[in-house]
């Protein structure tokens, strides 16, 4: 039986049913497994995915990879996989190492040093792994 004050139960036991639906693999799946799949998104389909192609008058994917890598060094920088992700795709959208780091910097203000300082590690191991190779 679901809870009536969770409006968000019957969403996630859809998620999860969905997510059994397409096999096993699916169901297990990791932002590691993605990232291993997917090291970055090509710039079309990011843009249509995350861009304006649907929204033309929404943000553009640059300025919401931006907000992400905020958000999620805010929340302490622990999804260190999901923070290499948005890095690398915030990069290939567009935005320069000066917009990433001062995107991390002002989420310190609200996440706290140890966060900034672990997102800004992870940045600059992206950032320096994308001018090697």
């Amino acid at each position: 039986m679901t809870d009536p004050t969770n409006p968000f139960e019957d969403l996630m036991k859809m998620g999860q049913d969905w997510a059994r639906s397409m096999g096993s693999g699916v169901e297990a799946f990791t932002p590691a497994g993605l990232e291993k799949m997917w090291p970055t998104m090509p710039a079309e389909a990011m843009e249509a995915f995350m861009g304006k192609t649907l929204n033309p008058d929404g943000l553009d994917a640059r300025t919401k990879l931006l907000l992400t890598l905020q958000g999620l060094t805010i929340l302490g920088a622990q999804a260190e996989t999901q923070i290499r992700l948005t890095i690398r795709h915030a990069s290939a959208a567009g935005a320069g190492n000066q917009e990433i780091t001062e995107t991390i910097a002002l989420a310190g203000m609200f996440g706290g040093v140890s966060a900034m300082t672990t997102a800004m590690q992870l940045a600059a191991e992206e950032l320096n792994a994308d001018k090697e190779g």
